[in-house]
């Protein structure tokens, strides 16, 4: 008996597949310019029904439209704006690497995991 299961994850996309991808920005995201020029980000979270009756019964007001900020630096802000709905992973990579001069797999590793993490926040989505 197992005590402990495997996530099913589904179908996992093969490296060339990945880097084919377009990423897209949610729609719910609000982007603001500093004045250094980089970008904060406010995106909306969702809050687990546990934890929102968990509030309640402390008697703590609860808002339904939670947010979080996240502050992008400047190699976050470029691949942020290179991110238009247009541009696949791989375009995202080679622009990136030219304008910082960077070695293509280095800016290949960066850039999927700065990726990676934005899709974990719900902030881009791959078509």
């Amino acid at each position: 008996m197992r005590v402990f299961k495997k996530k099913n994850r589904g179908a996992q996309l093969t490296r060339a597949e990945s880097l084919t991808c377009t990423p897209v920005k949610n729609t719910r995201i609000r982007e603001a310019r500093l004045e250094t020029g980089e970008v904060l980000l406010t995106y909306p979270i969702r809050i687990r029904p546990w934890i929102a009756n968990l509030i309640r019964r402390f008697g703590w007001g609860i808002n339904r439209f939670q947010s979080k900020k996240l502050h992008l630096d400047e190699l976050g802000t470029a691949v942020w704006d290179l991110i238009d709905g247009r541009r696949s992973v791989r375009q995202v990579i080679q622009r990136l690497a030219k304008r910082y001069q960077l070695h293509p797999r280095e800016a290949e590793v960066a850039v999927t995991r700065f990726l990676r993490e934005l899709g974990k926040r719900g902030l881009i989505g791959l078509k």
